[in-house]
């Protein structure tokens, strides 16, 4: 990379951060003061409540970072068109096509970035602060290891190796201790379904009970065990990540699963294909950037111009919702629907730079 490319790196990145870490704060302030509500529920303190919106960051920072790469991307090319640099760095034979490679170079790195947040960092994050609310709230001890989710329930020890986003618990195994605090029965289910309150059926059953004072074992295989719990799909629903959460491979997984059990699909195709054109986005928002920066020098009024441009963050923001929940609804392919946001605004961005060069 050359000195300017590094420099206009550099300068543009330093406003990216600032606007993410403007938008981040904002955002926690928000969910720190919806968490408030629920102080002294359970065991459910301050302290638990800053923890969990502090796991929430990394999956409010994945949503937020594209729009922080055009706020930042505005301010910062604004700055250095107020101030002649990017006049300068023109008039020194950069041309536009060599400017937008190196925009397209900045929005890449974003969408790396964009691309690490959701696939690996914002999934595990929103899954530890879940199981950290649940266990402050509900009082249970909450874990998350290789095996599975393990849950302390009264006397009962619940180990679930997967839970399904239909709330269908898989492989689950129930330790159930004494009075004495002794194991008497172990419960093995291949798969679960809650059927009213405190009772799951478990399919495809393993029971194996501790007969007293070293009696033996009796086991019996029943097709359908009743497991009664306090435990509810409720609390295991907070330890679920939601389908624009959770990671490509993981949606994979599911969407097969669905496939092959022929259930709707769209609902998680819509969210997978959703991960793969986000990080896009960062390129877009970088280069619809670069019209409002130059505009500025054209233009005695640039609040208005930076005004637009972060208005259109916050559309691009809200279309990208509404068109998921529109091609669920209608059925409409999921990567058109996906792409539907992004590509309008690298065609607005086109445009614009086409009608600024024409002048």
């Amino acid at each position: 990379m050359s000195l300017l490319s590094r420099y206009l790196m550099r300068e543009l990145s330093l406003f990216i951060l600032f606007a993410l870490i403007g938008l981040l704060g904002l955002y926690t302030f928000f969910d720190l003061i919806a968490e408030l509500t629920d102080l002294g529920v359970g065991g459910y303190r301050l302290s638990d409540a800053l923890i969990f919106v502090a796991l929430r960051a990394p999956a409010n920072a994945y949503e937020l970072l594209p729009i922080a790469v055009l706020i930042g991307g505005i301010f910062g090319l604004s700055h250095l068109s107020g101030s002649s640099e990017l006049t300068v760095i023109r008039a020194s034979g950069v041309s536009l096509k060599r400017l937008l490679l190196w925009l397209c170079l900045i929005g890449v790195f974003y969408g790396a970035i964009t691309l690490l947040l959701g696939e690996y960092i914002a999934p595990a994050g929103k899954r530890m602060a879940n199981q950290h609310r649940l266990a402050a709230t509900q009082s249970m001890l909450v874990g998350d290891f290789r095996s599975g989710v393990w849950i302390k329930d009264g006397k009962q020890i619940v180990n679930i190796a997967e839970m399904l986003p239909d709330l269908t618990v898989v492989h689950a195994r129930i330790y159930e201790f004494g009075k004495t605090l002794t194991l008497e029965r172990v419960i093995e289910g291949h798969n679960g379904r809650f059927q009213s309150k405190g009772n799951w059926t478990l399919q495809k059953a393993t029971v194996t009970q501790f007969l007293p004072e070293h009696a033996g074992v009796a086991l019996s295989k029943p097709a359908v065990f009743n497991w009664q719990t306090s435990i509810s799909p409720a609390m295991l629903a907070v330890l679920l990540v939601e389908p624009a959460q959770m990671s490509a491979t993981s949606l994979l997984s599911y969407i097969d699963h669905l496939k092959r059990n022929k259930q709707k699909t769209s609902r998680y195709e819509l969210a997978l294909w959703g991960k793969l054109f986000y990080p896009l986005a960062c390129l877009s928002m970088v280069l619809i950037a670069l019209p409002f920066a130059q505009s500025q020098r054209r233009s005695g009024n640039a609040g208005v111009r930076v005004f637009i441009g972060i208005a259109c963050g916050l559309i691009f923001h809200f279309a990208n919702q509404i068109v998921v929940y529109l091609g669920d609804l209608y059925n409409w392919p999921p990567p058109i629907v996906v792409s539907i946001p992004t590509l309008l605004f690298l065609s607005a961005a086109a445009f614009m730079l086409w009608r600024q060069e024409r002048r």
